[in-house]
């Protein structure tokens, strides 16, 4: 992590942390609805707003990408370089080496469509999980550091990661209806960015 970087606005213990990945390899998915640099465009604008939103939190950007670490420090977030390619290995890394510096991760998916009110949400110091309107992915995960945490995202994650909880006995509340359980992934996910 690169300490030159760090946003000095917030002494929270609390950090939000994002995992993103290179801008043009985002959101392939959506290319045949977008085209390449339409849905690079969007994961870019995407993960912008869920910076904005995540104030006055300390941000967090975890990338193995020169441009995203780039774009991290024109935000104002830490950039958090890791050598881990997989989503799961990234917020393992991240965790893992932030657990003396945050008292609590807020883990947050870059391509939310309504990130609002990630900086100013008041959050338990349990496990807390927001799902997607499935149920079963996990768009928003806040966890206590310091705990031997077996990140599973991927299909079913939510389910996963409340097995992980109750395997560790610590207390988890799964929230399935929250602002944040709509993000922009799969074709026809972009008529939840109505309005902005």
């Amino acid at each position: 992590m690169d300490e030159s970087k760090r946003d000095q606005s917030s002494t929270s213990p609390e950090a939000i942390v994002i995992p993103l990945k290179a801008f043009h390899n985002s959101k392939t998915r959506l290319r045949d609805e977008l085209g390449i640099f339409g849905a690079g465009a969007l994961a870019e604008k995407l993960a912008s707003h869920v910076l904005e939103a995540s104030k006055p939190r300390a941000r967090i950007v975890v990338s193995d990408n020169n441009e995203i670490l780039d774009f991290a420090a024109t935000a104002g977030a830490i950039a958090f370089r890791t050598a881990f390619l997989s989503l799961n290995g990234a917020i393992s890394d991240v965790y893992g080496q932030l657990g003396g510096s945050y008292k609590t991760l807020i883990i947050v998916h870059g391509d939310l469509a309504r990130p609002e009110g990630l900086g100013v949400a008041r959050f338990s110091e349990n496990i807390s999980i927001y799902t997607d309107y499935t149920g079963t992915g996990t768009n928003v995960m806040v966890l206590p550091t310091g705990l031997d945490f077996r990140f599973a995202y991927g299909p079913f994650s939510a389910q996963a990661h409340e097995k992980e909880a109750l395997r560790l006995g610590v207390k988890c509340e799964v929230f399935r209806d929250s602002a944040w359980q709509f993000d922009v992934d799969e074709p026809g996910d972009t008529r939840y960015l109505a309005g902005q």
